[in-house]
């Protein structure tokens, strides 16, 4: 893993801890005005419908590849770190598109569409099949609002949403469809929902380990 990859990382944790991703379970911030159990059953009957990979509900092969690629590189995956690809974020983006996010699926359609223009006047291919390092200035000329073409939505308004919504897809809920196996809570040491913490675990100051961690999504199954 590269230096930028690393700082990139860092960073993107460091943020949802911050604003209470793991502390909270989720980043949503519809689920916060919604019902929860409203939002327990809208999110577990969009599940079925999705393959897991980012395809079913809302982004076509084209755009699911896209997402991957661009929030791999927000948030890269190493040995022993997980990345977005393994915690499932762009299948979280793809429930919450056709979900809690149904009023940015222009926002995302347009967006997309005008990142793709601009990587095929600059690198003359699509934003996935750039390298690494090649996506890497695309997402800083995003990030600075240097990349041209970008009219509704800007530059900056794609990037800083799709970073967005890569945290949530990293440190949110398993309910809502990324943060595959927990990987974003292993990676910060969030211990998830758990039957009961003994007293010798709310004493304790050393990470907490113990299995199985219990997320909604596992307590909604068993009901």
């Amino acid at each position: 893993m590269s230096k930028q990859d690393e700082s990139r990382r860092e960073f993107l944790v460091r943020a949802a801890v911050s604003a209470g991703a793991v502390a909270g379970a989720g980043l949503v911030p519809e689920a916060q005005t919604q019902n929860r159990e409203q939002q327990r059953e809208a999110n577990a009957s969009a599940q079925p419908h999705s393959t897991g990979n980012g395809l079913g509900a809302f982004l076509n092969r084209d755009d699911a590849a896209t997402v991957a690629a661009f929030t791999e590189r927000l948030m890269p995956g190493a040995p022993g770190k997980p990345g977005a690809r393994d915690a499932g974020v762009v299948n979280y983006i793809d429930l919450a598109l056709s979900g809690a996010y149904a009023d940015l699926q222009d926002f995302y359609r347009r967006g997309l569409a005008q990142l793709d223009q601009y990587c095929r006047k600059t690198y003359n291919e699509p934003f996935a099949r750039l390298s690494a390092a090649q996506q890497d200035e695309v997402i800083t000329a995003l990030e600075e609002g240097k990349a041209t073409g970008f009219t509704w939505p800007t530059a900056q308004a794609l990037f800083n949403t799709l970073r967005t919504h890569t945290m949530e897809g990293m440190f949110a809920d398993p309910i809502y469809g990324g943060n595959k196996d927990f990987a974003g809570w292993r990676l910060v040491g969030f211990p998830g929902a758990q039957a009961i913490f003994t007293p010798a675990d709310m004493q304790s100051t050393r990470a907490f380990t113990r299995t199985p961690m219990i997320g909604l999504q596992s307590q909604a199954k068993g009901r």
